[in-house]
């Protein structure tokens, strides 16, 4: 009886250890859920980077436009920039949301890089992100004509994605 006193939590942690490994197994790295595609463009009002009074995302926002969560730490954003270079020189209306982050920082990245955006937001709390659904940046939205969102791209922008991104209902050019 002893015998199975000490091999009882034993053999439940090889059970929770196989559990554990086999949904690990089937889990897929690159899914990047789109729980707000579809639904309605969230209304944060965020404070301008420059300071000043807060927006609502809806009015920095209007329908075609892109709406794209970045910072300055962000290895992935630095190398997406060249293709929200490109898209503005295109004319999309692209808002930038500076997510946790600070305004010195994002000036300096915009000053040294370009700057891509009609509005840059700051979200140093990263309330918004929350309301967004972003779990790391870059993350991009696209507005449809509705208001809605229809469409997410979860990781750095390429040209494909991009115009991907916009052949969804509602982009631009």
């Amino acid at each position: 009886m002893r015998r199975w006193i000490t091999l009882a939590p034993l053999a439940v942690l090889a059970a929770l250890a196989l559990l554990f490994a086999g949904s690990a197994l089937r889990h897929n790295p690159h899914y990047t859920p789109a729980a707000l595609v579809g639904q309605p463009l969230p209304n944060d009002s965020l404070p301008p980077l420059a300071g000043g009074t807060p927006i609502g995302m809806k009015v920095a926002a209007p329908p075609g436009s892109l709406v794209n969560f970045f910072a300055s730490w962000c290895a992935p954003c630095r190398e997406e920039h060249p293709v929200l270079l490109a898209l503005k020189a295109q004319g999309v209306r692209i808002v930038g949301v500076a997510y946790k982050d600070t305004p010195a920082h994002i000036q300096a990245l915009l000053a040294q890089n370009g700057d891509p955006y009609t509005a840059v937001l700051a979200d140093s709390d990263g309330h918004a992100g929350l309301d967004f659904g972003v779990s790391g940046v870059p993350e991009t939205f696209l507005v449809g004509r509705d208001g809605r969102i229809a469409a997410k791209v979860a990781l750095p922008l390429t040209p494909d994605s991009a115009n991907a991104l916009l052949a969804h209902e509602g982009g631009q050019p």
